[in-house]
């Protein structure tokens, strides 16, 4: 009899009831909104965008909504996808994967998990789940997906999804039993996911996530985020509160905070103090090779020269070495390797009076990779950091503050931040930002220290990862 099978008694206990769902099989007792979410799809909603935080739990939820759908549907057609290969297999189908294997082993085995797939073994074309990557040049990944059954889209991190393959998804999306879900944290305002908040909000069920709205976030990151970039920036929006940022909040350093540093006045400190020098070598003609002191809190004298050849500057830097008693000379010198300046490297190594040069490459791993696309990025903010401690100091130095106050930042895809190139900055101040592209090379040793809680300074092990040819 039918009420003795044990799928229909299944189907009859969790086929609408995904909290239960994910309660008794998956053993999770989702967050509020994640209930009102899954059942939104369950009683028929279509067109549903959620907008989140930073960590609030966005991928588990849509990965509970396929497994579930999955295992009560016996025909639906499961599509998910995201911006690039690393979001998409690496987060959201290793998220799908990870609560699969979670289930009873009774309904692991009713399952075939692959790379790209997850199919119900006993209707492998008709029930699946399916993970395409969402570029631009392959705008077809969510067309031409029909099914007389349940049909599900969810595009994750769907800000960062080009248009381009919204509009080859239109026919897909457009059918009675297609439901498609997007989320994100809102790092872009243009496209149809912004779109879904604002002027088609009235034809799309919208979810907004902020990290308050989230026991999953921790009080400790939402502090973390408003020291490091100020609860008025863009990155916090972002990240905490949820928010598409606007096009004028792009900008890294304000002139409050240039002004307040060069004003600021402070004792000199005594004793023996941290010295640090970084040197930007020039890579044109027009540019200028630079040279930076930092003296324990304080910026203490910026050194610029023009068509040096790498002979010349390196002897330039070691007068200015020679010239010190020893108490103000530095710890550690660290000079942008990308290009010329690693030549700058081995001369001053083979001269071997500076005990520890150390070339960086701003173009590596940052040591935050959830936050920033490169180390260059990184610096950028850990400068910003800087100069909001009000114990340190910086010299008045016009270009310098033009250059400081200049660059932008944007969020990737990926919800990272990227600076913007020198090239973008210098194209649009007529000059090369070569004073605070040096300035922030100071922060590289904050880098190395971000590595691990754990930090020594252990300068044979130089900070330059992962970069071929260069230790």
């Amino acid at each position: 009899m039918t009420q003795d099978n044990p799928f229909v008694q299944f189907l009859k206990t969790y086929k609408n009831n995904p909290t239960l769902f994910c309660e008794k099989i998956l053993g999770i007792t989702p967050d509020e909104w994640q209930n009102e979410l899954m059942n939104a799809i369950v009683k028929g909603e279509r067109k549903i965008s959620v907008r989140s935080a930073h960590g609030v739990g966005k991928s588990s939820v849509a990965s509970w909504i396929m497994i579930h759908t999955l295992l009560t549907h016996l025909d639906c057609k499961i599509i998910c996808t995201a911006p690039t290969s690393s979001q998409l297999f690496d987060a959201l189908f290793a998220e799908v994967k990870k609560w699969c294997n979670e289930m009873p082993e009774s309904l692991q085995h009713l399952i075939d998990i692959k790379s790209d797939r997850i199919e119900l073994i006993s209707r492998k074309s008709e029930a699946f789940i399916s993970a395409r990557t969402s570029r631009k040049e392959q705008p077809e990944a969510l067309a031409g997906i029909h099914s007389t059954g349940k049909v599900i889209l969810i595009a994750d991190e769907a800000s960062g999804i080009d248009e381009a393959v919204f509009e080859s998804a239109s026919g897909s999306m457009s059918g009675h039993n297609v439901h498609t879900l997007l989320l994100g944290n809102p790092t872009r305002n243009t496209g149809l996911f912004y779109d879904t908040h604002h002027k088609l909000k009235g034809t799309w069920k919208t979810f907004h996530i902020s990290a308050f709205d989230s026991a999953r976030v921790s009080k400790e990151f939402i502090e973390e985020m408003a020291m490091r970039y100020g609860e008025d920036s863009s990155a916090y929006k972002v990240r905490v509160l949820g928010e598409f940022a606007e096009e004028q909040d792009d900008g890294i350093i304000p002139l409050e905070l240039v002004d307040a540093a060069i004003n600021r006045e402070i004792e000199t400190e005594k004793g023996l103090v941290d010295v640090t020098w970084a040197l930007d070598v020039a890579r044109h003609g027009s540019d200028s090779s630079v040279l930076v002191k930092k003296r324990g809190s304080q910026i203490t004298d910026i050194k610029t020269w023009k068509k040096l050849d790498l002979m010349e500057l390196s002897g330039r830097v070691m007068a200015e070495y020679d010239s010190l008693e020893p108490e103000n000379r530095p710890l550690e010198l660290y000079v942008d390797a990308i290009g010329m300046g690693y030549g700058v490297v081995d001369s001053l190594n083979a001269i071997g009076r500076i005990a520890n040069v150390v070339p960086i490459n701003v173009a590596e791993s940052p040591s935050q990779k959830e936050t920033y696309v490169n180390l260059r990025s990184e610096l950028w903010f850990k400068f910003k950091n800087y100069l909001e401690d009000r114990m340190c100091k910086i010299p008045n130095n016009e270009y310098m503050i033009g250059e400081l106050i200049s660059p932008k930042y944007k969020f990737t895809a990926a919800g990272k931040i990227q600076v913007e190139s020198k090239d973008q900055i210098k194209k649009r101040l007529g000059r090369s930002p070569d004073i605070a592209d040096a300035l922030v090379l100071l922060m590289a040793g904050d880098a190395i220290a971000s590595r691990s809680s754990g930090y020594k300074r252990d300068w044979q092990q130089p900070l330059v990862r992962n970069i071929k040819g260069v230790v």
